[in-house]
């Protein structure tokens, strides 16, 4: 799947990826781009309401959109995404998402793809949010919110990124009198950051 916006990942929940999301977006906007928005999964979601983050990024957005697309995975209670499928007799399927993003994809010349809790959060018994990343091949923005460990956290998410196939680990300098190694070129390579917000 070629690369057509952005995933915006984070060390934890509540870290201001909503945020982020939203301020991706109305840039790529300002650029003059059709930005379509996506929140593959929710939770926490009053009965028959819209989750908060969803409607955020529905507002940001320019490209209309089903709901059904944009968050295909709405669950009520505000936990884990594989323990609220469960709860709810569901199962969260990868390929469920990529078909999602692929009709998202074709409405608009970029999608920024909100994940849901941190980089490793089952999705599944197999599947976290990695492998979802990596199975929408887009380049990644990591999101950390400011406060007491999040060094450890931050650098913690991104050795684990950089341990994925076909990503790398956050740019380190070298010791003096050390050339500099030449990072690899992927997809996380050429665009994984880390977004200071308060959380």
């Amino acid at each position: 799947m070629t690369a057509r916006g952005l995933f915006v990942t984070g060390t934890d929940t509540g870290v201001g990826k909503t945020r982020v999301a939203v301020a991706l977006i109305h840039a790529l906007r300002a650029a003059g781009l059709r930005v379509a928005a996506m929140k593959p999964v929710s939770a926490g979601n009053a009965p028959g309401g819209l989750n908060e983050d969803v409607a955020a990024l529905l507002q940001a957005a320019n490209v209309p959109a089903d709901v059904r697309d944009v968050n295909p995975y709405a669950f009520e209670p505000a936990i884990a995404p594989h323990l609220a499928a469960q709860q709810a007799g569901a199962r969260i399927e990868l390929a469920v998402i990529a078909e999602a993003y692929a009709r998202l994809a074709a409405r608009a010349d970029a999608v920024v793809v909100e994940g849901a809790g941190g980089w490793r959060v089952p999705l599944n018994e197999r599947e976290d949010m990695a492998d979802l990343a990596q199975r929408l091949a887009l380049p990644g923005v990591l999101v950390v919110g400011l406060g007491l460990g999040c060094l450890n956290h931050a650098l913690l998410t991104a050795g684990s990124i950089a341990r994925r196939p076909g990503a790398r680990g956050p740019r380190s300098s070298p010791a003096p009198g050390r050339a500099r190694p030449r990072p690899a070129r992927t997809a996380w390579a050429r665009s994984a950051a880390t977004t200071r917000t308060a959380s």
